[in-house]
């Protein structure tokens, strides 16, 4: 209660090093977490890496606070927390980072070749195609909008690609 907010970057998943820089414990620690408290649950993928998402953030930046500021035992800050959730559907206790005037994307790094493609592709024609665009017309952008809506489309890729591996492991699952 006592700390100030903690700044968490607007991504969707993280890795177990993300997320121990951002709420300073070791890797051990957030492990041994995820044992005792059940609404701490990352996803793992098939190799077994552990993706974060942001409420895995939040719920772990609490749990700190819980153990290490407010003293609870680990079976206490199970109990509180259970309550605290039972009673809000978000932990207030994380801000996000202030998004820039008119900056809605961050940037993530695309790799090359899929930002190269997407920049290359002509997609007017088949814009065209569509019923009703042609009225709309195709918008002039420049290129910090370009590069944001690049990257964005890397990031759609990246999740289409773990949605994929997901649903092929669900599928081994069966069999």
């Amino acid at each position: 209660m006592g700390q100030p907010a903690v700044a968490i970057p607007e991504k969707i998943f993280f890795k177990i090093g993300e997320v121990c820089d951002i709420v300073e414990v070791q890797a051990h620690v957030l492990r041994y977490w995820e044992t005792e408290f059940s609404m701490l649950s990352p996803q793992k993928n098939r190799s077994g890496q552990r993706s974060y998402r942001r409420r895995d953030v939040e719920i772990a930046l609490r749990i700190k606070e819980l153990l290490y500021e407010e003293l609870y035992t680990t079976a206490g800050a199970r109990k509180r927390l259970q309550s605290e959730m039972r009673e809000t559907s978000r932990l207030k206790i994380v801000h996000s980072e202030p998004a820039k005037k008119e900056t809605f994307i961050k940037e993530v790094k695309a790799p090359e070749s899929i930002a190269e493609d997407l920049i290359e592709k002509d997609y007017e024609k088949e814009f065209d195609e569509i019923e009703g665009f042609g009225e709309i017309g195709l918008v002039e952008l420049d290129e910090e909008r370009r590069e944001a809506l690049t990257n964005l489309a890397a990031q759609l890729l990246e999740l289409r690609e773990m949605l994929k591996i997901n649903k092929s492991e669900a599928a081994q699952r069966k069999y």
